[in-house]
């Protein structure tokens, strides 16, 4: 998601191989209990928000909504008023008219399942149907960088994906962030690096490994699919390789122009690139003639001018590349001023480092925090389990 819209360009993968890394730490001492209910948990890991929810649609919209009912509010409606104004005012046209004709097209593509968990999300929280729909239908309307490296690229051989959101970090969408945990009844668990009210996702990992992030391109208006956030999360929580991830979205109906790059725990990982009416793969180490030249077990998309550099630092540290060394490089300029949140994913591990933007700073300048998909995920359950065994 990004306001300004990219030239057609590829994004920036790579897959690397870790030597190091960053202290790990005890997911289980570090993460505190602040709120709980049947079917959710609100949680802080240090000083950020993990909600973890289980069950049925319904379920876990419930339990998201009743879990951030301070929060959902203030990113819709508030927050999208704010979106709207910026899109109303730069593209002369009213935002929620787009809005309305992006819902009404797009939701006979969109699994009842997210409609259900939207819907009840919204009213959990005490805001309108439409609130809540526009909360998550919106980034169809705005269009970010992404890399993965594995092998000889890294230093341990372990596959790295990192992801940069650089995306409208000036409306403080930041103050509302949240790791969402999902476990949905019969479907894969996963993460979203995401925020209050947004049950789509533009940063994910499963619990089987598959890593994703996107790109936002060109093609506005063309909205008969199913959004992006929302096939993102399908993929998600249907598929465990990245050929799983591939064959779901080369039968699903798609909407707009995005990028998309994808890795999993077998070190496999692609780029796409994606409109409505094709599929275009890249393969890890391929060369592509709108890219720098890329390095074998790399695979790289991003705007032609910080694509350069981004492969420029990759070279430099080629075959030492590590979770902590990807946060250097990743800075400005391949981050933008708008930098809103970064995601490091080790997918052989489920570990994530994930920063978010401050009030004056972007994410590439923000402290970073280690979570672990599966500790997160048993201490859910032990939880969960206590307290419905406690007297």
């Amino acid at each position: 998601m990004c306001t300004k819209r990219l030239q057609h360009h590829w994004v920036l993968t790579l897959t690397l191989t870790l030597t190091i890394a960053l202290p790990l730490m005890s997911l289980a001492q570090d993460l505190r209990v602040i709120a709980r209910n049947e079917n959710g948990m609100l949680c802080l890991l240090g000083g950020k928000r993990v909600l973890i929810v289980n069950g049925t649609a319904e379920q876990m919209g419930g339990a998201h909504g009743k879990l951030m009912a301070n929060m959902v509010p203030q990113v819709s409606p508030r927050t999208m008023c704010l979106v709207g104004a910026v899109y109303s005012i730069s593209k002369g046209d009213w935002f929620f008219a787009r809005m309305d004709e992006i819902i009404r097209r797009a939701m006979p593509h969109t699994p009842e399942r997210f409609v259900q968990e939207c819907l009840a999300m919204g009213r959990a929280a005490g805001i309108s149907d439409r609130d809540a729909l526009c909360a998550n239908f919106f980034p169809e309307l705005f269009h970010c960088s992404g890399a993965a490296m594995r092998n000889q690229a890294t230093s341990d051989g372990q596959i790295l994906h990192v992801r940069v959101l650089d995306y409208m970090a000036d409306v403080n969408l930041q103050k509302y962030t949240a790791v969402q945990i999902f476990i949905p009844e019969g479907r894969n668990a996963w993460m979203s690096l995401g925020y209050a009210g947004f049950l789509g996702t533009v940063t994910a990992m499963n619990e089987h490994g598959l890593a994703m992030g996107e790109v936002g391109g060109e093609g506005e208006g063309k909205w008969d699919g199913m959004p992006m956030t929302f096939l993102m999360r399908d993929i998600m929580e249907r598929a465990k390789t990245v050929r799983d991830a591939l064959a779901i979205l080369e039968t699903t109906p798609r909407t707009c122009e995005y990028y998309y790059v994808l890795s999993d725990a077998s070190k496999d990982m692609i780029g796409v690139y994606a409109t409505p009416e094709k599929l275009e793969v890249l393969e890890a180490g391929q060369q592509h003639p709108k890219l720098p030249p890329v390095p074998a077990d790399t695979v790289l998309i991003s705007a032609p001018d910080r694509a350069q550099t981004l492969a420029q630092r990759i070279n430099e540290n080629y075959g030492k590349i590590t979770p902590e060394m990807l946060m250097t490089i990743i800075k400005r300029p391949v981050a933008m001023k708008s930098n809103l949140h970064n995601a490091i994913f080790r997918p052989e591990t489920l570990d994530m480092w994930f920063a978010d933007a401050g009030r004056k700073n972007p994410a590439c300048d923000s402290a970073y925090t280690r979570i672990n998909l599966r500790e997160a995920i048993d201490f859910f359950h032990q939880n969960q389990q206590r307290a419905t065994t406690t007297p």
